[in-house]
């Protein structure tokens, strides 16, 4: 707590607000998410595609708008996209708990997506920007407070449940608010980087950030990293339903705390140790390769094809989620770092909008594969197969980006030079 607090002190004022700041948006955000599915399919009664519909809209509105966000960001500055995201999110949070007529549903859940793509590029381009040189170490601060808004975020979520689910709202709109007002107070108004936005509107923009054929390959080389993360969501929770019946849900609960708690208590640390020895494309890599070691355990366990003790598989699982939050840690901020450097400082907002959206289109697809490889290989007693095809993802995901870096394509462009 000590090394958090004194990483923090050593920031900007506007760095540190942006910490805090996303602190409170995962709080409100984990305090309520978790447990609308359940509010829709029992309190309102709407039928499972319903359910499907209000969630997946949420999902698509910030997964496929994050381009949007950033370039809104570069155009007009961080502020603007920050406020209005924050405003989005307290509407659509407040709506959320008070209306149950599913086209109104469904508005008040696109509007809570299309807030996170409006602020996500803009705090990260703005976190770049006013940490300077020490951009590394920011990134890895800003991502302890971000874990700790979702590991306290269900826990404060539950306490407010046992009174009423429209409370959970009211207290999370409220908090959106509170940062909506803050923010316009304190938060200085300033552009993510030295501009070097091109004229020619929003589609020069684009081109722009299209044409920068290294950035592109790297947003494509860590695909894989984001479909492995995304197994703490899917694979996992699977897995420990198939071990433990009922009692899976509770399993899930404990690793979702312990991969956040991972983060928070061993984020600085690590950054910190890996920094001292290991380059940045160094880093990413070794960060990749253990992603993918992290399902060795369970592919292990499940090598035969035959029961193991329950304690067994809690291990087994227990060791994929430490492993895969502590890999986590080292890369998250290393591969921030390196999409400002692949953008040359020039529309970090944009780089940083369409990169999300690359991985969001990677998520999903990863998803639909590893659901239908589990399908699969649990007709035929081979779960063993899905753990090692998510292990060859985190090699085949460290091999890209070590091809890139020998390439030399990892490297920051040279600075443009102004006409005279």
């Amino acid at each position: 707590m000590r090394m958090l607090w004194t990483s923090t002190l050593s920031f900007p004022p506007a760095v540190r607000l942006l910490m805090v700041n996303q602190f409170a948006i995962n709080l409100a955000f984990y305090m309520l998410m978790p447990y609308l599915a359940a509010h829709l399919a029992g309190e309102l009664g709407l039928a499972a595609w319903a359910v499907g519909l209000v969630l997946g809209v949420r999902n698509f509105s910030q997964q496929g708008m994050f381009l949007i966000g950033g370039t809104i960001a570069d155009r007009y500055g961080c502020k603007v996209p920050i406020m209005a995201g924050c405003v989005l999110r307290t509407g659509g949070f407040a709506l959320l708990g008070v209306v149950d007529s599913l086209p109104v549903l469904v508005i008040a859940s696109a509007a809570t997506g299309f807030a996170g793509a409006l602020f996500n590029p803009a705090v990260r381009a703005y976190l770049a920007a006013g940490a300077g040189e020490r951009r590394v170490e920011a990134f890895a601060t800003f991502n302890v407070y971000y874990q700790a808004g979702m590991l306290l975020g269900p826990l404060v979520g539950l306490a407010l449940l046992a009174a009423d689910f429209r409370l959970v709202c009211v207290v999370a709109a409220g908090i959106f608010a509170a940062l909506t007002v803050l923010q316009g107070r304190c938060l200085p108004a300033r552009r993510a980087a030295d501009s070097g936005r091109p004229g020619g509107g929003v589609l020069a923009q684009w081109r722009t950030v299209a044409a920068n054929r290294p950035f592109l390959l790297f947003s494509c080389a860590m695909i894989g990293s984001y479909v492995l993360t995304f197994q703490v969501y899917l694979a996992l929770p699977l897995a420990a339903g198939d071990a433990f019946g009922a009692a899976g849900t509770k399993a899930t609960s404990l690793l979702f705390v312990l991969s956040a708690a991972v983060a928070v208590v061993g984020q600085l640390r690590l950054t910190g140790w890996v920094a001292s020895r290991f380059s940045g494309e160094q880093a990413l890599v070794r960060g990749l390769v253990l992603m993918g070691l992290a399902f060795v355990p369970l592919a292990l366990t499940t090598a035969n094809g035959t029961a193991v003790p329950d304690t067994m598989t809690l291990a087994a699982l227990a060791a994929a989620v430490i492993a895969l939050s502590a890999a986590g840690a080292v890369v998250y901020p290393f591969e921030m770092d390196t999409v400002v450097s692949l953008s040359g400082n020039r529309l970090v907002a944009t780089h940083y909008g369409l990169y999300n959206t690359v991985s969001g289109i990677g998520i999903t697809v990863g998803n639909l594969a590893t659901g239908a490889l589990w399908g699969y290989a649990e007709q035929h007693r081979a779960l063993w197969l899905v753990w090692t095809v998510l292990t060859l993802t985190g090699a085949g995901c460290a091999g890209a980006v070590l091809a890139l870096a020998r390439a030399g394509r990892l490297a920051a462009p040279a600075p443009r030079i102004a006409p005279v």
